[in-house]
């Protein structure tokens, strides 16, 4: 049974690959692949030899004792673990695209444009670059990818050379996020289980992660796309500055950097600061819409709310595709298929690490789960190291694994969440990214890895 389940993993897969060759958009194969997995799930219940206990992040030692009632008892408690930790996230992303979509409503976006004269695309791209890496750090890397890619939308108008900057910025992103604890969903896993700690995470991953950004830019940069000038339409409407444009967008942003705050002050999940902070910003949005002095040009589509309006402008493909993806990733969690593959990989590399805190880590091992993460999923890979390991807190060990996680998604374009988000915003295709992109993010990895490896010597 679970030889089935792999192969609708790998079917699914390749099908979501391939989704402009089928003609078939990536939400459905990863929801049917979703749903087909917890199917077999259910019907081999009393076949399955281990379990992976996703609260304890290891592997149940009495599962083959437990009736049948209890396994199935069980695997709804699995299932809806899974699926409250999934719906953390897609409410997180929800509450993140309406308050950037009420900015866009107000066209506060064009305030940016405005600071950015530069119709260079070489200097544009490092400016896109440096901003990524800077407020996904802030923000997460997933609210920063959101929020730049929509600026790029209003700036660059040539879908064809916008599909450059988005990956460059997915890798910048990704980049920033792996040194911040709030930055990339596997650093805050590992920070949260009190395996990393703000100021070591800072001293160890800041420098990997600066030449994970800046080796790439700097290679993309001579590359001829980036060559020349922007053709900019400074006539389009879209880019009209209102009375309240500036307003939306400093507010929309500071309620964004609002979130972390949040958490750390009332320790509840990220999205219930999320959700205060699009309230709030929902208020003035209305306030602002009524005003006698918004501009005609805000009455879009015939909505009078902003909000219902921004609600309308979500993408919903893309949640949808997420929620596939990570409940199907769940699946495999939950049998202990990755947690096996990655203890075999711990056993089967060789010890090429050095000798740290008296015991030998294999750094190939960490690299591979950054490859891996890359095509599968970061969040269970991490979650199954957090089982592999027992090296105390603030280990140099489980920063390298925050860097190669948090990054090495970068080298295609389902393996992290911010490339997931531009890949429905942009609608990237799998193989272009894969042909275009993804070396430079392996050159970038590896340059941050070598990076880590060289400096660790100091810490």
């Amino acid at each position: 049974m679970e030889t089935i389940i792999i192969a609708v993993f790998v079917v699914g897969y390749l099908a979501i690959t391939l989704e402009h060759s089928l003609k078939i958009d990536k939400l459905i194969p990863a929801l049917i692949m979703m749903a087909v997995s917890w199917a077999f799930i259910s019907f081999g219940i009393d076949d399955f030899k281990t379990w992976f206990d996703s609260s304890k992040h290891a592997l149940l030692n009495n599962f083959e004792t437990l009736g049948h009632d209890d396994k199935m008892h069980l695997m709804e408690e699995t299932l809806l673990h899974h699926l409250g930790k999934t719906a953390e996230i897609l409410v997180f992303l929800l509450g993140a695209m309406t308050i950037v979509e009420i900015i866009a409503y107000f066209n506060g976006f064009a305030t940016i444009k405005n600071f950015i004269k530069t119709k260079k695309k070489t200097q544009l791209l490092w400016i896109f670059c440096i901003l990524a890496f800077v407020l996904s750090a802030i923000i997460d890397n997933l609210t920063a990818t959101i929020v730049l890619i929509s600026l790029l939308q209003k700036l660059v108008k040539d879908r064809d050379i916008r599909l450059w900057f988005a990956g460059l910025i997915i890798i910048a992103a990704n980049a920033g996020g792996a040194f911040s604890p709030i930055g990339d969903v596997t650093t805050t896993m590992l920070w949260i289980a009190n395996k990393v700690s703000t100021p070591y995470l800072f001293g160890y991953l800041l420098l990997p992660s600066l030449a994970c950004m800046l080796v790439p830019t700097f290679l993309a940069s001579r590359l001829s796309v980036f060559k020349g000038s922007l053709e900019v339409d400074d006539d389009n409407d879209d880019q009209v500055v209102g009375r309240f444009s500036g307003t939306m967008l400093y507010l929309g942003l500071a309620a964004i950097v609002f979130v972390p705050i949040f958490k750390m002050v009332t320790h509840l999940p990220p999205y219930v600061g999320m959700m205060l902070s699009l309230g709030v910003i929902a208020v003035f949005a209305e306030i602002y819409s009524s005003s006698k002095f918004s501009l005609e040009a805000l009455d879009k589509d015939g909505h009078s709310s902003p909000v219902h309006y921004s609600l309308t402008k979500i993408e919903l493909p893309s949640i949808l595709f997420f929620l596939g993806i990570l409940m199907a990733v769940a699946a495999l969690e939950s049998l202990g298929i990755l947690f096996g593959f990655a203890d075999w990989l711990k056993v089967a590399t060789p010890h090429i690490g050095t000798e740290v805190a008296g015991t030998q880590v294999s750094d190939l091992v960490v690299l591979l789960l950054g490859v891996g993460s890359a095509v599968i999923d970061n969040v269970p890979l991490v979650a199954a190291s957090l089982g592999m390991f027992s090296e105390p807190a603030d280990n140099i060990l489980w920063h390298f694994i925050a860097y190669s996680a948090g990054t090495g998604g970068s080298m295609l374009i389902i393996g992290s969440a911010a490339g997931v988000v531009a890949m429905g915003m942009e609608k990237i295709n799998f193989f272009w990214y894969l042909k275009k992109i993804s070396w430079l993010a392996f050159v970038g990895f590896i340059a941050g890895a070598l990076v880590f490896l060289f400096t660790r010597t100091l810490f």
